[in-house]
């Protein structure tokens, strides 16, 4: 682990499962994010068929480090003081097959950060969230509460202090004096 930059090393599992019901009129598999589990060297580096069964296929793919950085503890204890923590992974689907018979879907990259998956999902990317270990949550945790420094909250300016204006942006005025019209006294 660098000492700046605390990080984790991960691999990605994505399951290719079959649609069930009217839905699979228009598609008969859809991928999904199975889980993120700690990387190991006998992984390698490419992915690499974990089960293949008549419903469903899992893939492992390898290599992916989580990195927590300073400037983004907020989005840490963000996601570690919710009552569902996770890990955020972006992935996409393959234009053309790589390792199999046809594309698959290929992680991009791993988070355990909102703000990235925020970021990612604004770009309208695709980003599935799996739940992080206990032991992940109280590691992200303790980072973000030694770097998170929230932000003061300002006083709101009561709206008796704003400046008029009238629908158009404009300055308008207010006046306390009586206007009489037609010559009335």
């Amino acid at each position: 682990m660098n000492t700046h930059n605390p990080a984790l090393d991960v691999a990605v599992v994505m399951r290719k499962e079959r649609v069930e019901g009217a839905m699979s009129r228009w598609q008969p598999w859809r991928w999904v994010l199975d889980e993120v589990i700690a990387n190991q060297a006998s992984f390698g580096d490419q992915p690499t068929l974990l089960h293949k069964a008549d419903g469903e296929e899992r893939w492992l793919h390898p290599g992916f480090t989580v990195a927590l950085f300073k400037d983004d503890a907020e989005g840490y204890y963000l996601n570690a003081t919710t009552p569902a923590p996770g890990w955020f992974v972006h992935w996409r689907m393959e234009e053309e097959a790589t390792v199999a018979d046809e594309p698959m879907a290929r992680p991009l990259e791993v988070s355990l950060s909102y703000h990235d998956a925020g970021r990612w999902l604004d770009a309208q990317e695709m980003v599935e969230q799996v739940p992080v270990a206990p032991d992940v949550v109280a590691w992200m945790l303790a980072f973000a509460r030694e770097h998170y420094v929230e932000e003061p909250k300002r006083r709101k300016r009561p709206e008796s202090f704003k400046p008029l204006t009238d629908r158009f942006g404009n300055p308008a005025s207010v006046s306390a004096e009586k206007k009489f019209r037609g010559g009335h006294d």
